[in-house]
């Protein structure tokens, strides 16, 4: 965005802004806009993070899984005899 390009109507804002409420006011006013922005900010950032947090897939263990007997051995590729110890 071009503030540039804006300049007139922001210094027209200004103006109004500054005949309503007048110089004593305008430190009041800045200080409660930006307290409504930075709670406006940390609202949106905790919305965010609970939506992630949801949204998230749960962590799957890096180990083997037992295998469907609960042994966890593995047959040989070539179908020939385990080296594993019957249970």
């Amino acid at each position: 965005m071009d503030i540039a390009g804006h300049l007139p109507e922001i210094i027209i804002v200004l103006v109004i802004v500054l005949i309503i409420w007048g110089p004593g006011k305008l430190p009041d006013l800045g200080a409660a806009m930006g307290r409504g922005i930075r709670e406006f900010r940390k609202a949106s950032a905790e919305t965010r993070d609970a939506v992630r947090a949801a949204t998230a897939e749960p962590a799957t263990p890096t180990s083997a899984a037992p295998g469907p007997t609960g042994s966890t051995a593995e047959a040989t590729p070539s179908g020939g005899p385990s080296t594993a110890e019957p249970s």
